[in-house]
């Protein structure tokens, strides 16, 4: 297991990691993240979400992070970085358990499967765009996905089983299961295609090429879409798309820095938001908070922001990034964001700077 040698510390205050809800808590006390800590209610608020900061960076990066996932389950977290690493990450202690290199591949899109020691991941490599099925325990391929012509940009799991999606360049998106290495279906598409899966698993989204989403039946998707949205007057190309926890709402992202909030059942336009786009030309990732009152994105100007999905205010700007980060995710368990560039940011509530109310312990 490697230390804590490679975490940077970034504040030595007292502050805490916490759980949304009446669950069990984890501490940083003294610049030391404990699990012996007292159980703690919070609710995420406006005032707690200004009070967010960074807790933890790994800066030992060789080159900028891809992508990154946190489990559904338990308290993990995979990147993939242009360093060819994949690292595996315990978020309740900020600890980098393992790190695991694809050196003939390269790695790009990665996501945790339902075990807590298997992944899945695309190259990076130019040449061999099969899918990767990896055991991070022993550092084995489970099973190799063949079927891509080009570089695959959009990856997403099913919640309740092994099946998982993939979205390509090359105009196709294909449908699979972790058992079988076979494809299971194939949808072409327009453009560059971002794929989800609603929290349920029983729809999945395509978006694509002119702001158009499909809606697929997961039980019927050979008889196509049962419903299309139309994003009206943007025909950027789209870098993601998300449910919410909720299955209410949906977020797409676009490749010049739009980021738009969706009614999920009929496709409304509820807010809008705009950043600077990635100077690179890459994606920005934009994510909802676990309970869907809040996006936060990062932008190509280097700073985080994050908006109020009911009002479209914003309600929070961070400038204190290393670079543009191109990756943003809220933990599933914890009141937890991680956002990467060429390093990676645990970022937390810092208790120093709320007012007593909005803590209870219990």
């Amino acid at each position: 297991m490697e230390g804590l040698g490679q975490l940077h510390r970034a504040r030595q205050c007292d502050f805490r990691i916490l759980r949304l809800g009446r669950t069990k808590a984890v501490a940083v006390v003294e610049g030391k993240l404990t699990q012996q800590s007292p159980t703690l209610a919070m609710e995420l608020t406006e005032t707690v979400m200004r009070s967010m900061g960074i807790g933890a960076t790994f800066k030992d990066y060789g080159g900028k992070i891809n992508s990154i996932d946190f489990h559904r389950t338990d308290d993990l977290l995979v990147t993939a970085s242009d360093d060819e690493s994949i690292r595996l990450y315990d978020t309740a202690n900020a600890t980098l358990l393992k790190t695991i290199h694809s050196k003939k591949y390269g790695v790009d899109q990665i996501c945790f499967t339902h075990h807590t020691s298997s992944v899945v991941y695309s190259s990076k490599n130019g040449w061999d765009e099969s899918l990767r099925y990896l055991s991070l325990y022993d550092n084995r391929y489970l099973r190799y996905f063949k079927g891509h012509r080009d570089r695959v940009v959009s990856l997403c799991m099913s919640p309740k089983n092994d099946t998982f999606m993939s979205g390509s360049l090359d105009h196709t998106v294909r449908l699979w299961d972790l058992r079988i290495n076979i494809c299971q279906g194939l949808l072409r598409v327009r453009g560059r295609p971002a794929v989800a899966y609603d929290q349920q698993g029983l729809v999945f989204a395509v978006a694509m090429e002119g702001g158009a989403i499909k809606l697929f039946d997961v039980r019927s998707y050979d008889k196509g879409p049962f419903d299309t949205f139309l994003v009206g007057g943007d025909t950027a190309e789209v870098s993601g798309m998300k449910f919410s926890n909720d299955g209410k709402l949906m977020l797409l992202s676009t490749i010049k820095g739009h980021v738009y909030v969706m009614d999920a059942y009929n496709g409304r336009k509820m807010q809008g938001f705009t950043l600077e786009p990635n100077p690179d030309g890459g994606t920005l990732e934009a994510s909802f908070s676990p309970d869907a009152q809040f996006v936060i994105s990062g932008s190509g100007d280097g700073s985080l922001r994050a908006w109020s999905t009911e009002t479209g205010i914003e309600v929070a700007c961070w400038t204190n990034n290393m670079g543009v980060p191109l990756c943003v995710k809220w933990a599933p368990r914890r009141l937890m964001f991680a956002s990467a560039s060429v390093a990676l940011a645990l970022w937390i509530p810092d208790l120093s700077k709320l007012p007593k109310q909005e803590i209870a312990a219990n």
